[in-house]
């Protein structure tokens, strides 16, 4: 109980010391770029950061709440995107003090966007196999290979690159971690249009590409657990769902926001983001169990009692998540940590989504054969069918087979937690110790 009391008193000092800084330093004329530096330098852009590396140390449930009273002051919060939930605290872990005062840096301060270069067309579950490779030369890297499933590949600074450098080492033991310049000659991204119509992913091809020397984080020939942390970051942000925010802005020189003025995009200055309606939700955030038990009861499928029983079941997976999310954070407050709470997370997300699908399609009923790829084609959808909330359900149900791929699909989730955790035995595989360049592999 103690603990407890003294964890409370300890929150509220960082949000109290957090208040004065932002009365003293919030000023919605400055430009993005100009907020950010400050924001970022100070510690509150990523307070789970170590400090002396941009941050304050403190745990994830107190960042959650930095960024939610940011939000309710009526300023911008952090810079959005892959650098501040993967790389970051990755640097953070494994990088030198120069790469933490230079490229955390400009992560925290949103002066670069960054992506994941880790899977390729051959290796994707099995991601020790990689291919891509990089051979010094001088004081530089040449990086040769293909990458795919870039997420946001075609607007970062930055790529966290796994590469294989030593091809007579086993798989797992050859590979190294890098920043690479995405705007270099020798770097092509192309996006892949997806079934949504969107184009989230792409498709990165290296060409003679180059890495300073610098810009290897960890040990030559030790990528494999600096990539392993990326990971574990990865699935502890999908399975929590991310951070609560009231605005996001895209960082980076690409994206275009750097010279804008920042109170454009700031909350209502001085009041705390309105609520959503507690009617239905209890004075909680607005969830898809429900927005699909209000569309059930609009359209009158509520009165199905398969429909009824599987609304249930969504509500039950959903506050599951919230409390193993809660139990978390209170475990690791105390010192301690959940061993395969993230991959379980992970796989209750997947299954959300599934469930998501199924019954949003089964409530629509023939209108779900409809779907629209844009602005324009969803307000004519919407016209016809006459239901608003159309455009959402199958765009959900076309997006629910993404969940169960990416982050590590399913099945890697099922044998981490089998492996690490409940410590069964490993798969059988001969080539753990085999060099890579002797593997048998597809011509």
């Amino acid at each position: 109980m103690t603990d407890t009391l003294l964890d409370t008193i300890d929150t509220e000092d960082h949000l109290a010391e957090l208040r004065g800084w932002l009365a003293v330093n919030w000023d919605p004329d400055l430009t993005v770029a100009a907020w950010w530096e400050r924001l970022g330098t100070s510690g509150w852009a990523a307070p789970t950061l170590p400090e002396g590396s941009y941050g304050r140390g403190v745990a994830r449930a107190v960042g959650v709440q930095v960024a939610t009273e940011i939000a309710a002051f009526g300023a911008v919060g952090a810079p959005d995107g892959l650098g501040l939930l993967l790389a970051a605290p990755t640097i953070a872990d494994h990088g030198t003090p120069e790469q933490i005062g230079t490229l955390v840096r400009a992560i925290v301060t949103g002066q670069a966007a960054w992506c994941q270069l880790f899977s390729e067309p051959g290796a994707g579950s099995d991601l020790a196999g990689l291919t891509t490779k990089a051979e010094r030369d001088g004081d530089e890297w040449i990086v040769n290979g293909q990458k795919v499933w870039t997420s946001l590949g075609q607007t970062a600074d930055y790529g966290m690159l796994i590469a294989r450098t030593s091809p007579d080492a086993p798989k797992h033991q050859g590979i190294s971690y890098f920043a690479l310049d995405m705007h270099q000659p020798g770097v092509e991204v192309r996006p892949l249009r997806e079934m949504t119509g969107h184009a989230m992913f792409n498709e990165t091809f290296m060409t003679d590409a180059r890495v300073p020397a610098d810009h290897l984080i960890g040990e030559l020939n030790h990528g494999w657990a600096v990539a392993n942390t990326t990971l574990g970051y990865e699935r502890a942000g999908l399975g929590t769902g991310g951070g609560s925010r009231a605005t996001v802005i895209m960082p980076g020189s690409v994206a275009g926001n750097l010279d804008k003025r920042v109170g454009d995009f700031a909350p209502t200055a001085g009041s705390p983001p309105k609520k959503k309606s507690a009617k239905a939700t209890g004075d909680r955030p607005v969830r898809r169990d429900d927005l699909l038990t209000g569309l059930a009861r609009g359209n009158g499928t509520i009165a199905d009692p398969l429909i009824r029983q599987d609304l249930v079941r969504l509500y039950t997976l959903t506050e599951l998540g919230r409390l193993n999310s809660e139990r978390l954070k209170a475990t690791r407050a105390a010192g301690g940590d959940i061993p395969g709470m993230a991959n379980i997370s992970k796989l209750s997300m997947s299954a959300l989504m599934r469930l998501t699908r199924d019954l949003g399609l089964r409530i629509v009923g023939a209108q779900g054969m409809l779907h629209a790829y844009d602005v324009r084609d969803q307000a004519a959808l919407v016209t016809a069918t006459g239901n608003p909330f159309l455009p959402g359900v199958t765009g959900s149900a076309l997006y629910a087979q993404a969940p169960s791929i990416y982050g590590g699909t399913d099945q890697i989730q099922r044998n981490i937690i089998g492996e690490r955790v409940l410590g069964l035995a490993k798969e059988p595989g001969s080539d753990k110790d085999v060099p890579f360049s002797q593997l048998l592999r597809n011509a």
